[in-house]
């Protein structure tokens, strides 16, 4: 499977949800088949490039059906995914739902303060994507970011101590909700403000390439994956990292999690094109639209987004149409989307779909299934208790990480941090 820099990849692989109905074809020559979303109004129209202005764009479009019907006379079965894949990418779908369930319970417990914003719907992205890197590979999140963290392997225990705000965190409770950080996994931070990692990821990739084409290391092929949100998608950042990224080839994938809404302001309403995918082709790289609630047809793309950028070929822009169940964060009562539409939506729930799939072709039956459940519940039981348990940071790690040289302000003369001084915070409680 390969796709050109004008790919529109609409209908990849066998869809775990068959309710959906292709749209028309005006002109086959101009028009891919496509699932309906209530977030796409406009048919999804390819315009290839003139050949003369993007010769190095002339590549062979491929249609993912048509990949598909190969794929079928070449081997005796169509299923996308093993057994031990499927379970796999099933308990780490499970796993995200669950620890974002128990977040909410936590926090209308007053274990967790500030914003905290969940993922309970996009569940198929985040596993789709991630499941299929290595661990040298790079993710850069947004505010939106536990299930990243997760499914790109810190302990569940590790992002909980951060919500609870201790030192066990993974950021020993600096952090919080939406900076979750492990130099350890390649994690390099969810980002509190829109398209503010996208530079970040960005220069992540630079890194790789840098390494490998200049210092000649051999094994440098790491790629970045970049998260963000379809209100992301006005910033100047967007633009002008896909640029760079195009423009040096760089191995990154720039994954949009279109969920339909920025905060309370309708996709539809906020951007003058809302299909995000076409974007890519603008700066030369594939552009593809993907059903964000399959976690199979997540996957079929992200394999080539992922092999075509540690080949060396650049980068692609994804765009993800998903939906989120919970409102923006936990503070948002969610009274602005319709209910109706939010109904639609749940009864794709992405994990419901996976379980159906698996069970329906045999790849898992229900007590498999319900073991991995059980050792999930289990696992995220153990984090809440692990966390409330763990120490609040110390004083004396309040000015760490803030200043290069925190002799400058931080650490006065006789070699102890400021902070430790009871009157450092002296006439501030008030406040």
């Amino acid at each position: 499977m390969s796709f050109s820099a004008t790919t529109k990849f609409a209908q990849p692989v066998v869809p775990l949800n068959t309710s959906a109905t292709p749209r028309s074809n005006d002109n086959p020559s101009l028009f891919f088949k496509t699932s309906s979303f209530l977030g796409s109004t406009h048919k999804l129209r390819f315009n290839p490039l003139p050949s003369k202005a993007h010769h190095r764009r002339s590549a062979a479009v491929v249609a993912v059906s048509d990949v598909v019907k190969e794929k079928k006379r070449q081997a005796s079965t169509n299923l996308l995914i093993t057994k031990e894949e499927g379970l796999e990418v099933y308990e780490d779908m499970y796993l995200g739902r669950a620890f974002e369930d128990m977040c909410a319970q936590m926090y209308y417990r007053g274990k967790m303060f500030g914003f905290v914003h969940l993922y309970n719907g996009q569940e198929a992205v985040s596993t789709g994507f991630i499941k299929l890197l290595k661990q040298k590979d790079c993710v850069v999140s947004t505010y939106r970011d536990h299930v990243h963290a997760l499914s790109k392997g810190v302990p569940a225990r590790a992002v909980m101590s951060e919500l609870f705000g201790k030192s066990t965190g993974c950021c020993r409770g600096q952090g919080g909700s939406m900076h979750m950080f492990s130099k350890e996994h390649n994690l390099l931070g969810g980002f509190a403000f829109i398209g503010e990692g996208i530079p970040v990821a960005t220069g992540a990739a630079f890194s790789a390439k840098y390494r490998r084409e200049v210092l000649k290391e051999a094994n440098a092929d790491d790629v970045t994956l970049a998260f963000f949100g379809d209100g992301t998608c006005n910033n100047g950042q967007f633009f002008e990292c896909l640029n760079m990224a195009a423009l040096w080839k760089l191995p990154i994938v720039f994954v949009v999690e279109n969920n339909l809404w920025a905060i309370g302001m309708s996709h539809l309403r906020a951007t003058s094109d809302p299909e995000i995918w076409k974007k890519g082709p603008a700066f030369g790289m594939p552009g593809v639209h993907v059903d964000g609630m399959d976690v199979l047809k997540v996957r079929e793309v992200a394999k080539e987004a992922i092999a075509r950028a540690r080949r060396g070929e650049g980068p692609t822009l994804v765009e993800c149409e998903t939906y989120r169940f919970r409102g923006h964060s936990l503070a948002d009562p969610d009274e602005l989307r319709d209910p109706a539409e939010k109904a639609r939506y749940a009864a794709r729930d992405p994990i419901t779909a996976l379980k159906k799939y698996l069970v329906e072709n045999k790849l898992a039956n229900e007590q498999e299934l319900k073991a991995v459940e059980k050792k999930i519940d289990e696992l995220v039981e153990e984090a809440v208790e692990f966390a409330d348990a763990s120490p609040h940071p110390p004083r004396s790690q309040l000015l760490e990480n803030v200043f290069a040289d925190p002799k400058g302000f931080g650490i006065g003369p006789d070699g102890r941090y400021r902070c430790e001084d009871p009157k450092f915070t002296e006439g501030t409680a008030q406040v």
